[in-house]
């Protein structure tokens, strides 16, 4: 979404290791108009809390009724198919124009509260599916109370052990005078939105949403719910440049590549969690545990698609009871569905959004690294913020130790230095805050001390862009150490190109630039290095996959994927669009599934590859063994380490706490 801020200074200060110097840190300015309200505090040492074993809790935050179905999805049902509780906020009433269209039917007139309340049927029906319930199986409804007394309707359904959540703050999406509502309270100081009623909804009375309201009453679900995994929509879409006809057919904003509302509601989401873990702090309190994934919106429409049919066909199965149909008898006067999204239409649409889902910052498990005495340590990112945790022995992992930062993105990058000393790099909002004022993000890195030991005090290493909007669409920062001793570090510009970065081996760092080719890219950059000392990135693109070695453009076309790849000793792995097959340099390798895809070299075993099956599970392979990680487990992201123990794998569960896998023994 493009937000016009107003030009002013601001003085950045400078990250700090010691919580002594907390008093002059620059933080994530959260949308409060009052000055003694905190913002994020980026010294470590704060404590951060810990959820008990298996106490997991998802929560998504949409703009529509359909936004989780189509872009969250299938993330989201293998969570809860796992057992992990689902809530779910939709922060508008969905209610457009009003006309529930059906194929081939004359239009009927239009009824904003109808169509409302039939969009929230057809989420009801298509969670009682996602519970193995009957579709029309009655939900309990009732009214919640929220922050400043502002009401919202809660719906309830609970199966063998699992439970959805739905919550719907009715929002309007647009207005007498605001073509697009929700957006216009992000930027705007002053305006006021009456919420919209739905047809048969037990929440009868309106209420007033300014944008201080609307982020209190987030943080304050936030805080009731306590989440371990939050899902968000993306707040930095691409820059898409479209004629306005193509545009306003594909429901994109001006000059960007997802609906103005998912952004913004993307925004007010961000802004919340920041603000719930500064409150946190302030209060003395632990830093929440929660990691959060972002998700991409109509992004998915422009690259090819990345799910195989497997995948596809249950995720296209979830949108069929929302869709629903004005034959259906489910209860509901107002209607049984969004009727234009039922039957095959999510696969016939020539839009394509449900065949891929793409996270905003590509996925990856933690960071994992051996300390002394051979002991793994683990890094990642809980509540906006980088932690470490350490095993106490093989195996066994201790909490979480906070080292500061945030708020980060998720999806850290690293890279381990000739004697063993670490480097963190990750994305941090160094402002979020709205109403004309900064949306800022900066590259930061975490430097190790000594192996296994202390940091250094974080250190800005700025942006590839030039101004604060095409700042905020860099990606998630790759790096990789050569042997000559540089750091080389990639980040996806605002041009979908790559920007680099490298280090020099005394310690200086050299200019941004940008790597030749011009060709579009998406984020999920591979590196390594092969036994020449050459470096490789490998991304994919539009048309194909893109290659430099050392910084130049490699000769000779490489196929096209459809997804993120990954790349060991100089060597690429891809799958083809909308298939589940894995290639590699001899063809297909053996490791079916779809998502994000690791490679690492190991003395013992070759290459391994890691990666997720067409059922979700965390699955291994190198050369002619495989194995499957079959634990009823929610998983998150997994790493594979080859160390000096062989093979482990190091992953994060949905309950914040680390886990470890060895499919091989040690």
């Amino acid at each position: 979404m493009h937000i016009s801020a107003r030009r002013r200074t601001v003085l950045a200060a400078a990250l700090a290791a010691g919580a002594g110097t907390a008093a002059t840190l620059a933080g994530c300015s959260v949308p409060q108009p009052r000055r003694t309200v905190p913002t994020a505090d980026p010294a470590p040492g704060k404590p951060v809390g810990r959820a008990g074993p298996g106490r997991a809790l998802l929560m998504q935050f949409a703009a529509h009724p359909d936004d989780d179905l189509y872009f969250m999805n299938p993330d989201s049902q293998r969570l809860l198919d796992a057992g992990v509780p689902l809530v779910s906020v939709y922060v508008t009433a969905g209610e457009h124009t009003g006309r529930n269209r059906i194929a081939g039917m004359p239009e009927t007139p239009p009824d904003r509260a109808a169509y409302s309340s039939a969009r929230h049927q057809g989420l009801r029906q298509a969670y009682a599916e996602a519970l193995g319930l009957p579709r029309f199986t009655p939900w309990r409804r009732r009214v919640l109370t929220l922050a400043g007394g502002r009401r919202a309707e809660v719906d309830v359904l609970t199966h063998g052990g699992r439970r959805v959540e739905l919550v719907f703050l009715n929002l309007p999406m647009h207005t007498a005078r605001r073509y697009m509502a929700v957006p216009a309270l992000w930027e705007d100081r002053a305006l006021e939105l009456r919420t919209h009623l739905s047809a048969g909804s037990p929440v009868t009375r309106v209420d007033t949403y300014d944008h201080e309201r609307l982020t209190g009453v987030l943080v304050d679900l936030l805080r009731r719910h306590r989440p371990t995994v939050v899902h968000t929509l993306d707040p930095d879409p691409d820059t898409q440049h479209s004629d306005e006809a193509t545009r306003r057919r594909d429901s994109e904003q001006p000059g960007y590549s997802d609906h103005g509302d998912h952004t913004a509601v993307a925004c007010f989401t961000w802004a919340a969690l920041c603000r719930w873990v500064a409150e946190a702090v302030r209060d003395g309190e632990p830093v929440p545990a929660f990691a959060v994934t972002a998700f991409r919106g109509y992004y998915n429409r422009h690259w090819p698609k990345n799910l195989p049919p497997a995948v596809l066909a249950e995720k296209a199965a979830r949108l069929v009871p929302y869709g629903g149909d004005p034959s259906w008898r489910c209860g509901n006067p107002s209607g049984c569905g969004d009727y234009g999204v039922g039957g095959d239409r999510p696969l016939t649409n020539r839009k394509g959004w449900v065949r891929s889902t793409h996270h905003r910052w590509p996925l990856r498990g933690p960071v994992v690294a051996e300390g002394p005495g051979g002991r793994l340590e683990a890094y990642g990112v809980l509540g906006l913020r980088a932690v470490r945790w350490r095993e106490s022995a093989p195996g066994v992992w201790g909490g979480p130790e906070d080292l500061g930062g945030g708020p980060l993105a998720p999806a850290p990058g690293a890279a381990v230095l000739g004697d063993g000393r670490l480097l963190l790099f990750a994305v941090r909002f160094a402002a979020l805050e709205g109403r004309g004022r900064p949306n800022r993000r900066e590259v930061v890195l975490l430097e190790q001390r000594s192996p296994g030991g202390p940091f250094l005090a974080w250190r800005g290493l700025g942006n590839p862009e030039r101004g604060d909007d095409r700042g905020r669409r860099i990606g998630a920062p790759v790096a990789v150490a050569a042997p000559d001793g540089r750091v080389h570090l990639f980040v996806r510009n605002a041009d979908k190109g790559v920007s680099t970065r490298v280090r020099k081996p005394g310690g200086a760092w050299g200019p941004w630039r940008v790597l030749p080719g011009g060709a579009e890219v998406q984020d999920g950059f591979a590196v390594s290095v092969d036994a020449a000392g050459r470096t490789h990135v490998y991304a994919a693109g539009r048309e194909s996959v893109r290659h430099w070695v050392d910084g130049r453009e490699a000769a000779g076309r490489l196929p096209l994927s459809g997804a993120t790849v990954a790349s060991a000793a100089g060597e690429l792995y891809h799958r083809p669009p909308a298939s589940g097959t894995l290639l590699g340099p001899g063809g297909d390798v053996g490791l079916d599934g779809y998502g994000p895809v690791a490679a690492v070299r190991s003395p013992a075993l070759g290459t391994v590859l890691l990666g997720t099956d067409l059922r979700g599970r965390t699955a291994v392979r190198a050369g002619d063994r495989f194995r499957v990680r079959t634990e009823r487990a929610a998983d998150l992201a997994a790493t594979a380490h080859a160390g000096a123990r062989g093979l482990t794998v190091v992953g994060l569960g949905a309950d914040g706490r680390p886990w470890s896998w060895t499919p091989w023994g040690t």
